[in-house]
């Protein structure tokens, strides 16, 4: 018999995580490493962990995930958002549950780009009366 595997795609802000869950005891790897030596902030690790500790999961599924583009946060919240899609795809009695805590909402605030005769996105050069 084959093992199940479920996948997940999250993006935020400019990151895209590809997620892979398969059976296992709770591991996390992230780009080959491990979630401990990747993210170094515990809010990180958290927000990561969140819909595998909302469906009870966190010791039934290895998480493996493949995440390019964007900070640390950004990269974090888009493996979140794989890791809920995976799930839904494991077990879809769960969607409810995520649906209602948000983590199947993609987060569509984006960087706003820089205007010409603008120093950045909305700030204006200093003025100056003389």
């Amino acid at each position: 018999m084959p093992k199940a595997e479920y996948y997940g795609t999250g993006r935020r802000k400019s990151a895209i995580a590809r997620v892979r869950l398969v059976p296992g005891n709770g591991q996390i790897l992230i780009n080959d490493r491990d979630i401990d030596t990747y993210f170094g902030l515990e809010t990180l690790k958290l927000i990561v962990r969140q819909p595998l500790k909302l469906t009870g999961m966190v010791e039934k599924f290895n998480v493996i995930a493949k995440v390019e583009g964007g900070g640390t946060t950004g990269q974090a919240g888009a493996i979140r958002l794989g890791v809920a899609r995976a799930l839904l795809k494991a077990e879809a009695n769960h969607r409810p549950a995520m649906k209602s805590a948000g983590f199947l909402t993609r987060d569509p605030r984006m960087i706003e780009r820089k205007k010409y005769g603008l120093k950045k996105a909305r700030r204006a050069p200093q003025f100056s009366k003389r």
